[in-house]
């Protein structure tokens, strides 16, 4: 049987969102948000769904030791949801963010049993998040709308998130597979 994977991105790509009504004036780029922005999720899933979000506060700053005790949670949940498969193992994907990348956050992986997957620098084309669930997510539940407060932005995603199948998950896991060689060939290239 294959060890478990996971994948974790820290945020939506920027992008603005706008009522799509003609008579809107256009922001400045100041004023351009992306609504996932101001709360700064971080997600957790695997093939089969959404394993924890987290919202980091505001005003706080992702470090080692907070992204520590989240990779603490996250192997909490994997044991109530994996009884008894958590035993072989988990694959775990996340960028080169240098709360990531710190010796704390290593240390911390390899004493949870977690195997950490190398991730090129400026490698979005190797993020799941981002060239799966978030182009999905925009498109299909932000697209057109303006949220007046991150409660409503995050009620919106939850509700989405909620509603996916495992195969959405799942075929950015495949997809990875597939990006992941074309970059071996292109030497580590960017091939969005």
């Amino acid at each position: 049987m294959k060890p478990g994977y996971i994948t974790m991105t820290r945020r939506q790509s920027s992008n603005q969102w706008s009522s799509g009504i003609a008579a809107d004036p256009i922001p400045k780029n100041s004023e351009c948000k992306n609504p996932l922005e101001s709360f700064s999720p971080r997600f957790f899933w695997n093939q089969k769904g959404i394993l924890l979000i987290d919202y980091l506060p505001k005003g706080q700053t992702i470090n080692a030791e907070y992204y520590s005790s989240l990779l603490v949670q996250l192997k909490d949940i994997l044991k109530e949801k994996r009884r008894g498969k958590f035993t072989k193992g988990v694959l775990f994907l996340h960028d080169n963010a240098p709360a990531h990348r710190a010796l704390e956050t290593q240390k911390k992986l390899a004493y949870l049993g977690f195997q950490s997957l190398v991730h090129p620098p400026y490698s979005p084309d190797l993020t799941p998040s981002h060239y799966n669930l978030f182009p999905e997510l925009k498109k299909k539940e932000l697209k057109g709308h303006n949220f007046s407060s991150d409660a409503e932005v995050i009620a919106a995603v939850e509700t989405w998130l909620d509603g996916q199948t495992s195969e959405l998950f799942l075929s950015g896991l495949q997809k990875l597979e597939q990006r992941a060689k074309k970059c071996i060939e292109l030497r580590v290239e960017y091939v969005e």
